[in-house]
């Protein structure tokens, strides 16, 4: 299953992270049991942090294509707690931070960006319970930033 996976990502054209390490003073994920808890995910897209404000700097789409970003790392991570398989990963919940104004409502279209990717990537193992919330700032003025809990099969 897992080169399925590999083939799943190369047909969509993606490519997982190396495990981003943690920017302060936690650890990048937590295995209790057969859960995974990912710490917040930050959008680095090929120019680096995906930065700005949904309703003043970004559009939706433009923060839907962010939270594409956070979902590969929080895939990176949870392939590196499953011991490189993915195959053995399934979604649980997703948490979404949107960077948004406070007139700025599509914080679910924002956060699909991560919802749709899992799907792609992972089939029915990637359909998740999930949370978007608006956020007056994010750490680095990141557009978004995403959490994750993961089962391992």
């Amino acid at each position: 299953m897992t080169n399925a996976i590999d083939a799943r990502l190369a047909e969509l054209g993606l490519t997982l992270p190396d495990a981003p390490a943690p920017a302060a003073n936690y650890v990048p994920f937590v295995k209790t049991g057969n859960q995974v808890y990912v710490s917040g995910q930050l959008p680095t897209g090929p120019d680096g942090l995906i930065k700005g404000k949904l309703g003043a700097d970004l559009d939706a789409d433009a923060g839907a294509e962010a939270a594409k970003y956070c979902a590969l790392a929080l895939l990176s991570q949870a392939r590196k707690a499953a011991g490189g398989d993915l195959s053995r990963v399934r979604v649980v919940k997703l948490v979404g931070f949107v960077n948004s104004t406070a007139d700025f409502g599509d914080q679910p279209k924002v956060v699909n960006g991560a919802s749709d990717l899992m799907v792609n990537v992972l089939g029915d193992n990637g359909r998740h319970a999930r949370s978007a919330v608006s956020a007056a700032s994010l750490p680095f003025g990141v557009a978004v930033e995403i959490e994750g809990i993961f089962e391992l099969l």
